[in-house]
């Protein structure tokens, strides 16, 4: 399985919110970085995989219906791939819908991610958050 493979069962996963196969795609050893300024205090590094399936997603996607869209993959390694794409989806609490460009840079290893470390435009999840 190459980086972009896993990289695409991430986003499929993500379409289609299913946490065990999230769960599923991240190794024991995964970390990430979260961009700093990220709502609901979910920003910054996280060391292990249960942290960023409870702490980051499961408080991001309980305050927002929402689902990163990838539109470009670009391979930088083997086991390494940049994504280029935009989440899209509306906040719950206010039912504000936005658009906010991401960048994931993707480390994979043994057909698990190992890293991700993740860029967005902090700014329109929280105009959606305080829309309203």
């Amino acid at each position: 399985m190459t980086a972009r493979d896993v990289a695409e069962s991430l986003y499929a996963a993500f379409a289609e919110s299913d946490g065990p196969a999230l769960a599923g795609l991240l190794d024991r050893s995964f970390t990430a970085r979260v961009s700093s300024g990220m709502p609901l205090g979910v920003g910054g590094s996280i060391s292990d995989p249960q942290s960023m399936l409870s702490g980051v997603w499961g408080t991001v996607f309980a305050a927002y219906a929402a689902a990163p869209y990838p539109e470009e993959f670009v391979p930088v390694a083997p086991d390494r791939v940049i994504v280029f794409g935009f989440y899209r989806g509306t906040c719950r609490s206010t039912g504000t819908g936005f658009e906010a460009a991401f960048a994931h840079d993707l480390t994979v290893r043994d057909g698990k991610i190992v890293s991700l470390i993740q860029i967005t435009d902090t700014e329109q999840w929280h105009a959606a958050l305080s829309a309203g």
